[in-house]
C-alpha cells in the first residue's frame, strides 16, 4: 500500500495584502481525495482556516474505515461492508477493526473466548443502577455507568501500557451489551439476567434483555442473526461526531472508559445515533398507513417544518450501502415474526414503497437509510424506542475503541485544540457597578 505520508505535490497560497506566500504540501492517502497539509499556514501567513462542522478538514490519519459517499462505498480495513455483513459475524468484525486483519480460526476462537469471559460486570454496579430513576433514558444510564467503569477497573487505565489498552478495549466491547441490557431491565422493573458463556454476542444481549428467572428463554436464530448484522453495520463510520468526540477526549490522556462515555453522550444526539429513535417517533406521528400520503405532501412542502427522518444521508449521496444490506434483513425479521398488521410498521412499509418510486424522493436521493430499517427491525423485536440508541452504542463501541487505540499509538497526534473566528466585543475597560448606568447612556 502507498505511504499515506508521501507528498504528492504542493499548493501555493499568496496573500495579496502582505505580499507573503507559503507553499503547502499535498498529501495522498491510499484512497480518497488529496489533502492540503495546512499546519504551517499560521506560521507562514498568520491565518487559520474556518470550517464549521469540520466538513472539509482532516483531523487525523486513519487505517480503519474508508467511506466514498458519492459511490456508496463503506470499507472496514479494506473489506466492503456488504461482504462482511453477508459472510462474517460481529466478533470477527471486531477483531478486524481492532487488529487490522481477519483472524485465523485459532485467533478467532481466542478472541471470542476473551470477550465472552469479560461480559460480567462488577457486582457493585448492580447497586449503582439504583441511583437512577426508573424512567431514566437508557443512554443517560449508559453514559453514567460506562464512565464509572474506571472506578471499578483501575488495572486497565494506564494508556501508555499496551496490555492495559488491550484489556480495557476487551472490557468495553464485552460489557457494553451487559450494561445496556441492565438499563433496559432496570426500566422494566425486572431482575438483571447474567450473561451466559455458551451464547454468542448478539444472543447474549437478547437473553439478558428478554429472559426472566421464571422460565427458560428460547433463542430465535433469525432475530439474533439480524441483531448481529445490525452491530456489524454500525461498528464504525470513519470520523463521525461520536468517534471524533472519543478521539478528542483521548487526546487529553483521559482514561478509555471516560473517552467511550463521551462517545455515548455524543451518540445520543438525534442527528447522530438518535436518528433511528426519531424515525419511530415520526411513524407514530403519522399514525396510520392511510395518512402517509398527506404527510409526504407535508414533507415536500418547503414552507412546512415537518421533515422525514430515515431518508437520505449526509455522507452518502447516491445510496447507503448499509441500507441495502439491512433492507433484506428487515423483511426477514417481519416475516419470521409474522407481523402483518402492526400500524407503525405498516406506515414504514408504505413510506418505503413511496420513497423507492416517487420522483421527488428519487431526484433528491432521499432513499431509506440504515436508521430507517434498523428502527423497523428493533421495533419488531419488541425494543422500546428509547433503547434504539443504546443498541447503536453496543455496535459502535468497537469502532470507538479502535479509533481511540489508533489515536494513542499515533506519534503525530497532540491534544486537540480547534481555533475560532472571534466575533465578540473587542477590548474594553472595566466600569464599577455604580457608574455602569451612566456609562451605558453615554455610549448611546
Amino acid at each position: 500500500m502507498a505511504d499515506s505520508k508521501a507528498p504528492s505535490g504542493t499548493v501555493t497560497i499568496i496573500d495579496n495584502t502582505s505580499n507573503k506566500q507559503t507553499t503547502l504540501p499535498l498529501v495522498s492517502g491510499t484512497a480518497g481525495p488529496k489533502v492540503i497539509d495546512i499546519r504551517n499556514l499560521y506560521k507562514d501567513l498568520g491565518y487559520f482556516t474556518f470550517d464549521p462542522g469540520y466538513t472539509a478538514t482532516g483531523s487525523c490519519q486513519s487505517k480503519i474505515t474508508y467511506i466514498d459517499g458519492d459511490e456508496g462505498v463503506l470499507l472496514y480495513r479494506g473489506y466492503p461492508i456488504e461482504q462482511l455483513a453477508e459472510h462474517s459475524d460481529f466478533m470477527e468484525v471486531c477483531y478486524l477493526l481492532l487488529f487490522g486483519d481477519l483472524p485465523d480460526k485459532a485467533q478467532r476462537d481466542q478472541f471470542v473466548h476473551d470477550i465472552t469471559y469479560h461480559t460480567m460486570v462488577h457486582d457493585q454496579l448492580n447497586r449503582f443502577y439504583q441511583g437512577f430513576r426508573r424512567d431514566a433514558h437508557p443512554m443517560a444510564v449508559m453514559c453514567g455507568v460506562v464512565g464509572a467503569l474506571s472506578a471499578f477497573y483501575h488495572d486497565s487505565t494506564d494508556i501508555t501500557d499496551p496490555l492495559h489498552r488491550k484489556v480495557a478495549s476487551y472490557r468495553l466491547i464485552a460489557k457494553m451489551p451487559t450494561i445496556a441490557a441492565m438499563a433496559y431491565k432496570y426500566a422494566m422493573g425486572q431482575p438483571f439476567m447474567y450473561p451466559q458463556n455458551n451464547l454468542s454476542y448478539a444472543e447474549n444481549f437478547l437473553y439478558m434483555s428478554y429472559a426472566v428467572p421464571a422460565e427458560p428463554y428460547k433463542m430465535n436464530k433469525i432475530l439474533s442473526k439480524a441483531l448481529d448484522k445490525i452491530f456489524i453495520l454500525h461498528a464504525d463510520h470513519e470520523q463521525n461526531a461520536s468517534a471524533s468526540t472519543v478521539r478528542m477526549s483521548g487526546s487529553t490522556g483521559a482514561n478509555p472508559f471516560a473517552c467511550i462515555a463521551a462517545g455515548c453522550a455524543s451518540l445520543w444526539g438525534p442527528s447522530h445515533g438518535g436518528a433511528n429513535e426519531e424515525v419511530l417517533k415520526m411513524l407514530a406521528e403519522i399514525g396510520d398507513k392511510r395518512n402517509v400520503g398527506q404527510w409526504v405532501k407535508k414533507a415536500k412542502d418547503p414552507s412546512d417544518p415537518f421533515r422525514l427522518f430515515g431518508f437520505g444521508h449526509r455522507v452518502y449521496k447516491n445510496f447507503d450501502p448499509r441500507a441495502q444490506v439491512i433492507q433484506k434483513t428487515a423483511h426477514e425479521v417481519l416475516g419470521e415474526l409474522g407481523i402483518k398488521h402492526e400500524p407503525l410498521l405498516e406506515v414504514a412499509m408504505e413510506l418505503e414503497r413511496i420513497a423507492l418510486v416517487d420522483d421527488y424522493f428519487i431526484k433528491r436521493r432521499l432513499y431509506p437509510n440504515v436508521d430507517f430499517y434498523s428502527g423497523i427491525i428493533l421495533k419488531a423485536m419488541g425494543f422500546p424506542t428509547s433503547m434504539f440508541t443504546a443498541l447503536f452504542a453496543i455496535g459502535r463501541t468497537v469502532g470507538w475503541v479502535a479509533q481511540w487505540n489508533e489515536l494513542i499509538e499515533d506519534p503525530s497526534q497532540k491534544i486537540n485544540r480547534p481555533r475560532q473566528l472571534y466575533t465578540g466585543v473587542t477590548k474594553r475597560d472595566y466600569v464599577p457597578v455604580a457608574k455602569r448606568k451612566a456609562a451605558a447612556k453615554a455610549a448611546q
